[in-house]
């Protein structure tokens, strides 16, 4: 059977986005009215600028004592966030995820038009468990050459 695409593995193909002038607060309530675990920075009509996501709300606002209503998107998103295609194999996004410490990454089509956010939530076990051995390989192989 062939490995999943991260197109195919997102079960909502619904993209949530706010502009960069939106509030954390109105970022929050449509994340919780979507139960989704980011949501997308765009300038109309489909200009990806960046993303926020839960852990953003929580590292960038709530622990710096942020006023969630006064304070924009565009100061807590991560900027230019790196994407994948829709024909990314899913343990190569979890690979990119574990490597670089993020746990979300939009998903961009021909024309750079977003298709959606892969989480790694939405990833299988056993896809998980590879990427993990194949990090735990290049740790070996990075130790062993010093």
């Amino acid at each position: 059977m062939a490995e999943r695409t991260v197109f195919q593995s997102i079960p909502k193909r619904v993209i949530l986005s706010l502009q960069p002038q939106a509030s954390v607060w109105e970022a929050a309530c449509a994340m919780t009215r979507a139960n989704f675990s980011s949501v997308l920075v765009m300038e109309p009509p489909d200009k990806l600028l960046g993303i926020v996501t839960e852990r953003d709300l929580t590292t960038r606002v709530l622990a710096r004592a942020l006023d969630p209503k006064q304070t924009t998107l565009a100061q807590v998103m991560t900027s230019n966030p790196l994407c994948v295609t829709p024909t990314t194999k899913v343990s190569d996004a979890v690979l990119m995820m574990i490597e670089r410490g993020f746990r979300h990454l939009p998903i961009i089509g021909p024309e750079h038009k977003v298709m959606g956010v892969f989480s790694v939530r939405d990833a299988l076990p056993r896809e998980v468990d590879a990427a993990l051995s194949q990090t735990e390989f290049n740790e070996q192989v990075n130790d062993a050459l010093g």
